[in-house]
């Protein structure tokens, strides 16, 4: 596809506790629902990467567990149209679940925000979800749980 010049590698956790699933609400630039995680940084690997954005944004240390998903399709960031996505999928657990800061739901936020939140598997919907990439992903949970 012309125009598109880099990969972009991202790396995101599927942390289930209590049949729900944690997720994020952040605003950068605009607001968006995604699960926990982000973008792989040079001579990092998929697991090291998730740890380290898991750090970051939750302040909690987790397990990488069984691989989940990497989208088959092609798609474009929406943050950069010269970026092929490419996102993958890990299960994760922690021993930390009191430190996560929680809110009960998502709310409007300002500008560099980013909450977390707990959604019910039974409540779980692809429009929940702002990414293409996550819509899938919601879909096979939901699936999933449905088994």
């Amino acid at each position: 596809m012309s125009g598109v010049n880099n990969f972009n590698l991202r790396v995101y956790g599927l942390l289930i506790y209590d049949n729900a699933v944690l997720v994020t609400d952040e605003h950068r630039g605009v607001s968006m629902t995604k699960f926990p995680g982000g973008g792989l940084e040079k001579g990092e690997g998929l697991a090291d990467g998730l740890q380290r954005e898991f750090m970051e944004e939750l302040g909690i240390t987790i397990e990488v567990g069984r691989f989940f998903y990497v989208n088959d399709f092609l798609q474009i960031s929406a943050f950069n149209p010269a970026d092929q996505l490419l996102s993958f999928y890990y299960e994760v657990s922690t021993n930390e679940l009191t430190r996560i800061k929680i809110e009960a739901v998502k709310r409007e936020m300002v500008k560099g925000e980013q909450f977390f939140r707990w959604v019910p598997l039974a409540d779980l919907s692809p429009e929940q979800f702002t990414f293409p990439i996550d819509k899938v992903v919601c879909e096979m949970l939901v699936k999933n749980s449905e088994q």
